[in-house]
């Protein structure tokens, strides 16, 4: 198997752009769980949600999944050209895959929500601690895959 990234120079650091790019995303849809339960806490305890706490679990959470989503992309091009992998020879690759697939799909709730066009905040719940909880999984199998 021919690796670049093994060898140094450029393509070792370059590997290393996945991995970080990704932890700043999982930071930042960190920050965004932590608004989305704090308004969570406030419907189930039955108190008037703020506005300010809507916007910044909004403001938060649209550019993590962009970002994640990105960063997805990243990983099996990342191990195609500077790795000489198989993009989806990994299991990192396919949990990475069924996470982005939660993320989504919380997302799409979420927009949903946000539109009042849908009441399912349970869902989008369940959907955005199951894709963390992936996005744990995914990076403990990534991190076997470091140069």
């Amino acid at each position: 198997m021919n690796d670049p990234a093994a060898h140094g120079g450029p393509a070792y650091w370059l590997a290393h752009l996945h991995p970080l790019w990704m932890v700043g995303s999982l930071g930042l849809a960190t920050l965004a769980l932590r608004a989305g339960l704090r308004l969570r806490r406030a419907r189930r305890r039955h108190i008037r949600r703020s506005l300010a706490d809507r916007q910044r679990h909004l403001a938060l959470a649209k550019p993590a999944v962009a970002m994640l989503l990105l960063g997805f992309l990243a990983g099996p091009l990342s191990m195609a050209t500077l790795r000489g992998r198989q993009p989806f020879g990994t299991a990192h690759a396919w949990i990475g895959a069924s996470t982005i697939a939660l993320f989504l799909a919380a997302a799409w709730v979420g927009r949903r929500l946000e539109l009042r066009r849908h009441g399912a905040v349970d869902v989008h719940a369940w959907l955005a601690a199951l894709a963390m909880l992936g996005a744990a999984l995914a990076a403990a199998t990534g991190f076997v895959l470091l140069p």
